[in-house]
């Protein structure tokens, strides 16, 4: 059996009690070392509370030598370990597409992942559009498809929940051309990149999607004993020192319930302005309703 096991969001003590007896249970143990981080648990610590050895997946591994990791997974139990929830990555639902391709039978034992503790800012799952990510720019490369998601999202009011970027053993452009196993050091996308990458693609597009008074939170290690939230305008976004990672960013909708801004208020930096910025938006979107219809007179 191949196990699919979430991890939770931040410490080793995250994992489940199904999923903890699951791994000890295991000839072996992956994980999954790409798309996310524990941010308080290294892969020591993940072995001390499993009895475990654990063997770090990278990118290359999961996407190209999946193979090495379903071997034998017919005839004995193999966990595969994901920061957050199993479904949190499309690379997972591919692991689990191969293992069907070879009769592998395959199990998921879900998790907290971003895409629900976000819900703890304040702000209503429900209310929530399409999510989408934020890759590092580089001089010459700064893919935008991420642009045309929020504007649908915000078009009708919802929020989009932004995911930021990280690097984790990657190689330069240079190393690659020549061949070299040379990692570059993991890098995280903070908040003020993010809300600094989103005005310059506003810049470039000017299709209004967002401006620098959009209000705006940001989420920094979340699920930890050190998670922090900021309610501000997008631009004033770029200028916080937001910490250690992991971040996200969430661009608030129109359709904000009186109390997603009640609780949100608690976080913001200016509260005066933060509630002005959240009423221009509510005012700006009633603007660009169409007219009820009139019923006409039949004679």
């Amino acid at each position: 059996m191949l196990y699919l096991i979430g991890l939770g969001l931040s410490s080793a003590e995250d994992i489940t009690l199904r999923g903890l007896k699951v791994v000890q249970q295991c000839a072996r143990v992956y994980l999954e070392a790409y798309t996310s981080i524990l941010m308080s648990a290294s892969k020591e610590d993940l072995e001390k509370l499993y009895g475990r050895e654990v063997i770090l997946a990278d990118r290359e591994m999961v996407e190209s030598s999946s193979d090495s990791i379903l071997e034998d997974a017919d005839k004995v139990d193999v966990a595969f370990l994901v920061v957050g929830d199993p479904f949190g990555a499309t690379t997972h639902t591919d692991l689990i597409i191969r293992a069907r391709s070879l009769g592998i039978p395959f199990e998921a034992i879900h998790n907290a992942s971003v895409m629900n503790a976000v819900g703890a800012c304040g702000l209503q799952l429900y209310n929530f559009g399409q999510t989408v990510s934020l890759v590092f720019f580089t001089d010459n490369w700064k893919p935008d498809s991420f642009y045309d998601r929020i504007k649908e999202n915000r078009r009708i009011g919802l929020h989009t929940l932004v995911l930021l970027d990280i690097k984790v053993k990657e190689q330069s452009f240079e190393n690659m051309a020549r061949g070299r196993k040379i990692y570059e050091p993991p890098r995280y996308m903070n908040i003020e990149t993010a809300a600094s990458q989103l005005l310059e693609i506003e810049d470039l597009r000017n299709e209004q999607a967002y401006t620098e008074d959009t209000p705006c939170v940001s989420v920094s290690r979340l699920g930890s004993p050190g998670q922090k939230f900021v309610a501000a305008t997008l631009g004033d976004l770029a200028d916080i020192e937001s910490g250690e990672p992991l971040h996200s960013l969430v661009i608030l909708g129109h359709r904000t319930h009186e109390m997603e801004i009640e609780y949100l208020l608690d976080f913001a930096t200016d509260k005066n302005k933060f509630q002005k910025a959240v009423e221009t938006e509510v005012e700006s979107a009633k603007e660009l309703q169409p007219p009820a219809p009139v019923d006409e007179d039949n004679d």
